[in-house]
């Protein structure tokens, strides 16, 4: 049996729980379809999921239909949970986009469907709740046109649009329509000569088997989109989607009796705390009781091998996760065993591990205290916890400040944070006001060198010399050398390298330094007296030193925007986004609303965020992405250090070696 890993994606509150109920039952594999307002569906399993009616972590279910067996992604359509959907997309052969037919394309909807056409992956639309009032068809379609992608094909069509009594039928496909025929024809010619010659060629006719294939093969090769209207709640449309799905979107490759490769996608941890991985295997196959080589790269791109050995390996299969002899490539499988496994690992082979985020990591972070000082070690063990589950969750520690900061999406994500920490590891934490994350590029070149004094009185037995320079944009952090290789012991040139990635976490301002070049201009040891610790000692001193005669600037996030608001409050709404730092660049008017696009600052689309419902009569619709970065007019902004501080050389010297050097 072949099988298919798709995804449902959507904007908030367009279906996409709901649909993935209906799915599972007109497919046998639940009697009854659970509901989000009941807190009863199979994929929203957390309590916590239930009780707000969100999805909050990507679930994975599977059905049978057509002969394949289709691992089914139900993902968050919060934006605030947008790292659900970015791990989610890296395992996926296919997506179903779910569009409101009351709402239609929103402004989330854009931005999911920018990501997917970079991606080239192939997409079925279907619209949801034609039953409902307000609903609507031909000017839902030309919208989605222009909105989305020109290349989609209707492939259904929609009577008593807008009542209980709705449903869709299906158009044939073929010249037994002649008018469907020739907007289809139009279409599939844009992408294939060949059949487009065919067409033109009035001595062989297409038939309708021949639209049927071109079609099929265009959709699964994202040249085209099908669209399909329907509705979850009564199920009108669902067995024309289930068809869709089997047809128009591609079979998972891999080869069976290859090596094993597969990406962890999702971590869980069970009541003992004991970790299992959801991982999508692309190559080979997996077992119980199998010693596997784990692969990842940490935030600068150094490359890491482990070893770990699997105990349980599960496969999904009809609904649930069932206990197979091997998992094999296609498969997402349950895997049980990998302790010190984290999201985003390669098991297997390096393959392509640290290609980039789809989306932007969190630009705004929060200092989380604990309501009793002596529950700081328990809640920094549950906050690496959940850093395990969400790897853009970044926990910065100050043993000094006895502070913990971790970063946010936003208030929502916020609110979900406390509330895991208090329901399930029993931690009642406080939030100080969140703040935005910033960075520092250097502005000029600065260099530092400390030798080891030859009389013996130094204080680390190293010399190291550094030079900083701004970088390329987009680059981050470029480490070189200008000295012979074998001028230190491979280990002090490691030591080196990592130490110079850590301490431009922070720099001049406690802002992490991006877009930089370091390079290595002199080094030295005394033999046997010299140890990596020595290098690792100095430095950050060297390196901070070269730094602050470089200088830094500061920047801050920018977000791009999209916003719809009623025409009737549109000019309040944007005189309230200029002050907030907006620049609109493009507006347009859309049935009774107004359209805008530009960018603004993270700090002021939050400010924004607060005051756009009592704005917009709560009608008004805002997303945003990150953009770039800007910087900062007026005074820098400063985060406090967490490291040892090398600006301040005797206070960094006190607290390595306890004393003045």
């Amino acid at each position: 049996m072949t099988s298919v890993n798709i995804g449902i994606l959507a904007h908030v509150d367009a279906g996409k729980t709901s649909l993935t109920e209906r799915l599972l039952h007109t497919a046998g594999v639940i009697d009854r379809v659970g509901s989000v307002d009941r807190g009863d569906t199979q994929t929203d399993s957390h309590e916590l999921e239930r009780r707000r009616g969100i999805t909050i972590r990507s679930a994975v279910v599977s059905f049978t239909v057509g002969g394949a067996k289709v691992n089914l992604i139900d993902t968050p359509g919060h934006p605030d949970f947008i790292s659900e959907v970015e791990r989610a997309l890296g395992v996926l052969d296919g997506v179903v986009l779910v569009v409101s037919a009351v709402e239609g394309v929103q402004a989330q909807t854009r931005l999911l469907t920018r990501t997917l056409t970079k991606l080239r992956m192939p997409v079925i639309v279907f619209v949801n709740k034609i039953d409902r009032a307000g609903a609507r068809h031909r000017d839902l379609l030309d919208e989605i046109r222009s909105e989305l992608s020109p290349d989609v094909v209707a492939l259904t069509q929609v009577e008593g649009i807008g009542t209980a009594r709705a449903r869709a039928t299906a158009r044939g496909v073929g010249p037994g329509d002649p008018g469907f025929a020739a907007e289809l024809a139009d279409v599939l010619a844009e992408h294939d000569d060949g059949f487009l010659a065919r067409y033109l060629d009035d001595e062989t006719p297409l038939g309708a088997h021949d639209y049927a294939e071109a079609l099929a093969r265009q959709a699964r090769r994202a040249r085209l989109h099908p669209v399909l209207f329907g509705s979850a709640r009564t199920g009108a449309g669902i067995d024309a989607l289930m068809d869709a799905i089997a047809r128009f979107l591609p079979a998972a490759p891999g080869d069976a009796d290859g090596p094993l490769d597969g990406t962890v996608f999702k971590i869980e941890r069970g009541g003992t705390g004991e970790k299992t991985a959801f991982v999508r295997l692309r190559g080979g196959s997996l077992g119980p009781r199998t010693k596997v080589p784990v692969f990842r790269r940490d935030r600068h791109g150094v490359l890491a091998e482990l070893t770990g050995r699997t105990t349980v390996v599960e496969v999904f299969d009809r609904g649930s996760a069932v206990v197979a002899a091997r998992a094999r490539a296609g498969d997402i499988a349950k895997v049980r065993g990998l302790g010190d496994v984290r999201i985003g690992d390669r098991l297997g082979r390096a393959g392509e591990l640290g290609g980039g985020h789809l989306f932007a990591p969190p630009a705004l972070e929060s200092v989380i205290r604990p309501s009793r000082p002596d529950a700081l070690p328990r809640l920094h063990a549950a906050l690496a916890r959940l850093a395990d589950e969400d790897p853009f969750i970044d926990v910065r520690e100050d043993d000094r400040e006895r502070t913990i900061t971790v970063s946010l999406y936003g208030e929502v994500h916020k609110e979900v944070v406390a509330t895991t920490l208090a329901e399930d590891f029993g931690l009642d934490v406080v939030f100080e006001d969140t703040r935005i994350v910033c960075v520092e590029r250097p502005v000029g070149v600065g260099a530092s060198v400390e030798q080891i004094d030859p009389r013996g009185r130094t204080v680390f037995w190293a010399t190291v010399g550094l030079r900083v320079e701004p970088g390329d944009p987009g680059s981050g952090v470029v480490f070189r050398r200008s000295v012979e290789l074998g001028s230190l012991p491979r280990a002090f040139h490691k030591a080196i390298e990592e130490t110079v990635h850590a301490t431009l976490e922070q720099g001049l301002h406690g802002w992490e330094v991006r877009d930089v070049l370091v390079t290595l201009t002199h080094s030295g040891y005394a033999s046997p007296v010299s140890a990596a610790g020595d290098f690792r000692g100095l430095t950050p001193l060297v390196l901070m030193n070269a730094l602050a005669q470089a200088g830094t600037r500061v920047y801050e996030p920018v977000a791009r925007f999209e916003l719809e608001v009623p025409d009737a409050c549109a000019g309040a709404v944007l005189l309230n986004l200029a002050e907030c730092g907006a620049t609109p660049e493009a507006a347009r008017e859309r049935g009774g609303s107004c359209l805008v696009e530009g960018t603004v600052p993270v700090r002021g689309a939050r400010e924004f965020e607060q005051r756009l419902p009592g704005l917009s009569q709560g009608e008004g619709v805002l997303v945003t992405r990150f953009h770039g970065y800007r910087p900062v007019a007026g005074p820098a902004p400063s985060r406090g250090r967490t490291d040892l501080n090398p600006l301040d050389r005797a206070a960094y010297l006190l607290r390595v070696f306890g004393r003045y050097s």
